[in-house]
């Protein structure tokens, strides 16, 4: 039977369109190729302007690497990719392998920071090989009960993709089904500020137990002292406890003859729940302006956040994005 409720969990995501079909798969890797070429174009070029030989001239290259949704391979039809350029002065960069640390030796502050993501994404894989399915589950998951987008107090992908690799490690020869029910077990039940970090021989453990400036602190797997960025509130830090308890109360039984994924990946009910609610809404002439004018929005969602606490106490931002069909102009409601 638990192998029959992974099967169903399994159809649910097909069925959901979270998984990618191979024509959009073979597009996303032409795509990628030919940025590729764009790329190592552009560092020949500036060999060239730069006046090198040319012999230096043609070992000069560069590469792209991907991370987020499409690194860890839980990307949907609708999700972009996210990508980092890589090209140091003049070196080769053919088969990079960006663990080495005598590549890592030299890098300057904003080059760490820029390739941290794809660190993360390449460690996780390393420790935890065969994490997509659960984590294209759980980041459903996440997205439906409204607990999913960092920029609104929330767990981002890297935060999900090191809790779900996390309990892999804990329960590496259960299915499905089961790994999903032990994340909600263990995480509505988790001490936190205790940090959760993955089990890598080739790390310190950290010396300090517990990290206090965070609510929910979650190592990055290539550090022993680097945590993941969250904006989490007092407010988001209940809401995502309280989704963890429901999630577990839902599971815990899976062998249940009425068990039902749909029951525990059904949409957080915010008309039910509240009767007060905050409308933002934006709108510009143009679709290009717009997604400017929005983008610089949500980078102060957290402040909001704050100052609302202050204000009511708690509040449960809904990561959604809405339209107006009745509006004409580009906008976009939250």
């Amino acid at each position: 039977m638990k192998e029959e409720r992974s099967l169903s969990l399994l159809q649910l995501m097909v069925n959901e369109g979270l998984v990618p079909s191979l024509e959009e798969e073979e597009n996303r890797k032409t795509v990628i190729e030919k940025l590729k070429q764009i790329v190592v174009a552009w560092v020949k070029r500036v060999a060239w302007q730069r006046r090198l030989p040319k012999q230096d001239i043609a070992v000069t290259s560069a590469t792209l690497l991907t991370y987020g949704s499409y690194g860890l391979g839980v990307h949907g039809s609708e999700s972009d990719i996210d990508a980092l350029c890589v090209g140091p002065y003049f070196a080769t960069m053919v088969n990079l392998d960006i663990l080495n640390p005598v590549f890592l030796r030299d890098i300057d502050e904003t080059g760490w920071k820029s390739l941290s993501r794809v660190l993360a994404n390449t460690q996780i894989c390393r420790l935890v090989p065969d994490l997509k399915s659960m984590l294209r589950c759980v980041k459903f998951w996440a997205k439906r009960r409204g607990v999913y987008g960092n920029l609104n107090g929330f767990l981002g992908g890297i935060h999900l993709a090191i809790l779900a690799a996390f309990v892999c490690q804990c329960d590496p020869f259960v299915g499905l089904s089961a790994l999903i029910s032990h994340f909600f077990k263990k995480f509505a039940f988790w001490p936190w500020p205790r940090p959760v970090e993955l089990q890598d021989e080739t790390l310190h453990p950290t010396l300090n137990p517990t990290e206090t400036r965070l609510y929910m602190p979650i190592r990055l797997p290539f550090s022993s002292y680097e945590y993941c960025h969250s904006n989490i509130t007092k407010s988001t830090f209940y809401k995502i406890r309280t989704e963890f308890l429901r999630g577990h109360n839902l599971t815990k039984d899976l062998l249940k003859f009425d068990f039902d994924w749909h029951n525990v990946l059904e949409p957080f009910p915010y008309t039910k729940k509240y009767a007060w609610f905050l409308k933002i809404f934006l709108s510009a002439s143009k679709q290009d302006e717009l997604g400017d004018w929005v983008g610089w929005i949500k980078s102060r969602f957290c402040c909001l956040l704050f100052k609302l606490e202050e204000v009511q106490g708690l509040c449960d931002p809904n990561p959604a994005e809405y339209i107006d069909v009745n509006i004409a102009d580009p906008h976009v409601i939250f």
